[in-house]
């Protein structure tokens, strides 16, 4: 059948390629295979990290250079330099900080699903943001490919009016405004293509990119996929039909046939019906009696839709629960190994099969058991992948049950099926009919997801096998003829074609993201959405798919924590913080970077801060992004939060840079940092019409930030924190609590005058440090008496306190941070200022009044930062003493401490380059103490580097 097909590009006109041009796309491709296949020769090639498992035949055969590699993209370097232009002078931009909602419901979207994705809608409103046409965009962490479907796209008027946009005749890009209660529309951006460059450690992940990032002709498609699916269905269509009410004899003399139809010598009779699926229900045996008990048959409460928690045995009557059972095995030879293989035994329960345009369902008959047993003795005609599955976090949680390997994921007759279509897709030479059939391999195998709505009264949970993220394979299962899932998928990459990009406009490479061909500062902008943490094991998620494109995941550089592969927290965050080391390199200065965050550890986040950090990038906002749907694991852990973050970062434009350099850690280096980063910052946030407080402008981060940047530098802040905050206050403007640039200050307060009600900062009190920032918030806007305080503070002191740090007394904390009117003297200007304001019969006294002395009596209140700065010298003496506890400490863990001490004893440490005492103290601490706080962290890391180094 190595006729039935025309390559998709084999008939095009001449083509140009990298300044060079060819007779037709074809030509094109022979060409640069051929120098592929010499750089493949290079054994240096061979050893570019992350560098795929798979022979030189299979990632040539897979690979359409020099747009798409099934490896590291040598020519990378000059497809981007053909793109990439000089640093525009006029760039200027705000992060995006509103938050985006996005559904999945997209034709494109719907055509490929993969673990996590984002919607190439949600990230066009991101490159519209932030690029202009012709820009080069950069997602290291590709999966599908959507950022490139993005970057396409937003040269699409029709794609660009779906997320509520207009364009207008000179090219530009309009969104709608409300000013002042008037709505208009706002240029801000403009209409284009950009060109993606697209990276995936997983080889079918960076397939499926090059498929969606590759225009089709729609007929040519239609036409092989429906030949394809006719060939396989003449042949082995018989798999997939049931008798309708037959008698005995009907029964008997379609068994009698089946040899015929299994060699095609007969054909499907008319009174055979085609089946939509097959229920399959593990068996098991009762402890108590031996028998065989049917998991279905006994443990399913229909009219609940769930799994009953105890049911009865058929034979003896012995009550039941599931992990009671004892599993029954079958012993077969298996197909794929050519040995005695012992598997769970499952046998089908039930099949709904169609005739004409009705459904029906029915128990197999023996017509359908004779089917399924002439099935079992036949051998797939074509090449299928017989992989033992990978020691993994997840890939090995079937063992237990003889899932093995990875021809065991599939019934016999769809593995069958699937060897056909494969074999066929293979010498087809067409990528699209490729990806068609590994489309369908999840939705094939004993994983698949199926929801049976008419057995639970429209509930149907007890049949969704397939969950998200793992490779868990339930006691009862649907199997889907694999003809009817081809058929399927027919019509959905149908949908998706139809409005699939028209141009090219992407190159893609399988390799790391730690070291990309791609020269320094080359990248306009950058898009992730990156492994976090332990959520999902990608490398033996994609084993199964990977193994029938005979190219697999190397998963040596693979940034996930993992047991199987010996990586922990630390390990991921050194693999990320290597792959943000590289988005640095290759981005412009003053450029942004976009992080989405998919993970509500404290762990991982601060690992994915202090990784950021180290790599130079500053982070300016962080916003919502609602994908309408989430994973398995998203949906049901409790503490998971149902809307993914979108960290916007940037990279510090080269003068800051080269001033720091000839300034160093003077205090004129830390205003330049501050004012440089001011710049970066929203200056506004709506949400439903209301401000809200812009968290990065809150005093205390922009310190946190500053300190970050000059730590990286290896050069200590050169100010107290009090000093900073006293400094910030005579150079800046501040509104509610956020600080602003003179520019800046005068847009907020025209949109604060537009609203009724001031932002709020939200507080959330976990530590030391944010209770002493609470009690400061609390004071400045109420000074009061330790009574009144001390229910206020109690109630903030919930859930959300972390496990390891001390408590503090309230009368400690105010005593080392706060001041107190004792009765001497004036009244200080803080308290008389909010005592003459919501006291009526206060209001014009002098501070010497004897009623206003007596009212502010005992009151605590926030000092001014002359005397602020000789208290904070103050509790840092008395924290390092309590430091120096801590370093002479003999045990093996401190169980309690405060953070705070370890803070001020880390950066004190830090400053005397003490790299060995903030080591040393960090292993007397819990490990996930020290990795769920960033400040501690980046030090430590840090101390551990220039350790190394040194």
């Amino acid at each position: 059948m190595s006729d039935l097909f025309q390559n998709h590009a084999a008939t095009s006109g001449p083509v140009e390629c990298l300044g060079q041009t060819f007779p037709s796309d074809e030509a094109r491709r022979e060409h640069y295979l051929r120098l592929l296949a010499e750089k493949l020769k290079d054994p240096e090639f061979r050893k570019i990290d992350g560098f795929p498992i798979g022979s030189d035949e299979d990632i040539l055969a897979l690979s359409d250079p020099p747009y798409y590699t099934a490896c590291p993209n040598p020519f990378l370097a000059e497809l981007v330099s053909r793109e990439a232009d000089s640093f525009p002078v006029d760039y200027e931009k705000e992060p995006f900080s509103a938050d985006v909602s996005e559904g999945k419901n997209d034709p494109i979207y719907t055509a490929q699903s993969y673990h996590t994705k984002v919607p190439h809608k949600a990230i066009m409103r991101y490159l519209l943001q932030y690029t202009r046409p012709g820009d080069v965009v950069l997602d290291g962490f590709c999966g599908t490919g959507m950022t490139g479907v993005a970057a396409n796209l937003c040269g699409d008027t029709s794609a660009l009016a779906s997320l509520g946009y207009k364009t207008d005749s000179h090219g530009n890009v309009l969104r709608q405004v409300k000013d002042e209660g008037v709505e208009g529309w706002e240029r801000f951006s403009k209409i284009g293509p950009r060109f993606a460059v697209l990276n995936d450690l997983s080889p079918v992940a960076s397939f499926i990119a090059y498929n969606y990032n590759t225009p089709w002709d729609i007929t040519e498609f239609n036409s092989a996929a429906e030949r394809m699916l006719l060939a396989v269905e003449k042949k082995y269509g018989w798999m997939y039909r049931t008798h309708h009410e037959s008698n005995s004899s009907d029964l008997e003399e379609s068994i009698q046939k089946l040899p015929r139809l299994a060699d095609g010598s007969e054909q499907i009779a008319a009174k055979l019906h085609p089946i939509n699926y097959t229920i399959w229900s593990d068996v098991f045996s009762c402890p108590e009696c031996g028998g065989e008990v049917v998991f279905w048959d006994v443990a399913l409460d229909r009219a609940a839709g769930k799994v009953k928690d105890n049911f009865s045995c058929p034979t003896c009557s012995s009550l039941l629960s599931k992990r009671a059972l004892d599993r029954a095995w079958n012993s077969i030879l298996d197909a794929g190994t050519g040995s005695i293989q012992k598997l769970s035994k499952q046998v089908p329960v039930e099949i709904n099969y169609s005739v004409r345009s009705r459904r029906f369902v029915k128990k197999p008959d023996a017509y359908d058991l004779a089917a399924i047993a002439q099935i079992s003795g036949l051998h797939p005609s074509k090449w299928f992948p017989k992989d033992r599955m990978p020691e993994g976090d997840e890939s090995r949680r079937n063992d237990d049950i003889g899932i093995t390997h990875v021809h065991h994921f599939y019934t016999h007759r769809n593995l069958i099926v699937l060897a056909e279509l494969n074999g066929i897709a293979e010498r087809s030479n067409n990528p699209l009919l490729r990806e068609l059939v590994i489309n369908m391999l999840t939705r094939a195998n004993k994983q698949s997801s199926l929801h049976v709505s008419n057995y639970f009264n429209g509930g149907g949970g007890v049949c969704k096998g397939h969950l998200s993220g793992t490779l868990y394979v339930p006691s009862i299962s649907p199997e889907i003829p694999a003809t009817k899932i081809f058929r399927d998928r027919i019509d959905t990459f149908n949908r998706w074609l139809k409005v699939a990009i028209k141009d090219r406009s992407s190159a893609i490479s399988t390799q790391s993201f730690t070291k990309l061909d791609l020269p320094d500062s080359c990248v306009d902008y950058i898009f992730i959405d990156p492994p976090f943490g332990k959520n999902l094991m990608y490398s033996e998620l994609n084993f199964i798919d990977e193994s029938w494109l005979r190219i697999k995941t190397n998963a040596a550089l693979e940034a996930v924590e993992n047991q199987s592969q010996s990586k922990g927290i630390n390990e991921y965050r050194h693999l990320m913080a290597a792959c943000f080391k590289e988005a640095h390199r290759v981005l412009k200065p003053g450029r942004w970077m976009t992080v989405e965050f998919s993970n509500t550890q404290a762990n991982v986040w601060n690992a994915i801060q202090t990784a950021l950090q180290e790599a130079g990038f500053v982070v300016a906002n962080v916003s919502a992004l609602d994908k309408k749907q989430g994973s398995f694991k998203a949906v049901n852990t409790t503490t998971a939060v149902k809307q993914d973050l979108v960290i916007s970062t940037y990279k510090p434009n080269g003068g800051l840079e080269e001033r720091f350099s000839r300034t160093g850690g003077s205090e004129d280096s830390v205003w330049d940092f501050v004012r440089t980063h001011l710049h970066y910052l929203p200056t506004v946030k709506i949400r439903e019409g209301q401000l809200e407080f812009v968290n990065e402008r809150d005093p205390r981060i922009i310190f946190d930030r500053t300190v970050a940047w000059f730590v990286r530098h290896n050069v200590p802040v050169p100010m107290s924190t009090q000093e900073f905050q006293a400094g910030l206050a005579q150079r800046f403007a501040q509104r509610d609590g956020m600080v602003f640039l003179p520019d800046q200050v005068a847009e907020y307060d025209k949109k604060r005058a537009s609203v009724a009600r001031a932002p709020q900062m939200e507080l959330f009190v976990s530590d030391e440090r944010s209770a002493i920032d609470w009690l400061s918030d609390f004071l400045k806007r109420r000074p009061s008496t330790y009574q009144v305080i001390h229910p206020e503070f109690i109630s903030q002191l919930g859930a959300g306190w972390k496990k390891h740090e001390e408590k503090p007394e309230l009368a400690e904390l105010l005593e080392a941070n706060f001041l107190r009117f004792e009765g001497k003297g004036d009244v200080p200007p803080q308290i008389h200022s909010y005592l003459s304001t919501n006291y009526k019969d206060l209001r014009g006294l002098d501070k010497t009044s004897q009623a206003l002395i007596a009212k502010a009596m005992d009151r605590w209140y926030v000092p001014d930062p002359n005397k602020s700065q000789d208290l904070e010298k103050k509790r840092e003496r008395a924290l390092l003493k309590e430091f120096d506890v801590y370093r002479s400490f003999t045990g093996r863990r401190l169980k309690e401490f405060r953070l705070e001490v370890l803070r001020v004893g880390f950066r004190a440490a830090w400053a005397e380059k003490d790299y060995q005492t903030i080591i040393s103290i960090a292993q007397k601490i819990p490990e996930d103490a020290l990795q769920e706080d960033e400040k501690l962290l980046t030090l430590y890391d840090l101390a551990i580097t220039r350790v190394n180094v040194g």
